[in-house]
């Protein structure tokens, strides 16, 4: 990334998408059933997982000396697929609901290797990215194995 600006701005566009994973699992978590219970420590846990993975981005944003964004993407420019996914939740279909999660985890995805494909980027960052993006690639294949199990 040529400037500071660009790398703030890419990291902001990671904080977006992890507040939309949160936004995105905690009304997966309102649509679940009883008998879908066994999903509720599994969303919780990512919903924690991108409390931190924001937190991270946020010091280093700081350490550039900006602010850390606070909203969701449907006011940024990247993967609005976790709004669309909060918007399509069909009911406490099981399988609906990890489909709908598969696909803001796709989003998430698409996110990260967006952000890492600019060979600008530094190093440091570069590994903090790459990190995030195989622990949230981790949640992403646990989803899909739940989807095709239902």
């Amino acid at each position: 990334m040529e400037t500071k600006e660009a790398t703030v701005d890419a990291l902001n566009d990671l904080v977006l998408i992890n507040n939309d994973r949160i936004e995105g699992y905690e009304k997966a978590l309102k649509e679940l059933t009883e008998q879908d219970a066994d999903l509720r420590p599994l969303f919780t846990n990512y919903i924690q997982q991108s409390h931190q993975c924001k937190m991270e981005l946020g010091t280093e944003i700081q350490a550039y000396g900006e602010d850390m964004e606070t909203g969701s993407t449907n006011s940024g420019k990247l993967y609005r697929a976790w709004m669309d996914v909060k918007a399509v939740f069909t009911g406490s279909d099981r399988k609906a609901i990890l489909a709908n999660c598969e696909a803001g985890e796709d989003a998430a995805q698409k996110a990260y290797k967006s952000a890492l494909e600019d060979e600008g980027l530094p190093a440091f960052l570069r590994e903090i990215i790459t990190r995030e993006k195989e622990l949230l690639r981790t949640a992403h294949n646990e989803v899909k194995s739940l989807r095709d199990l239902a």
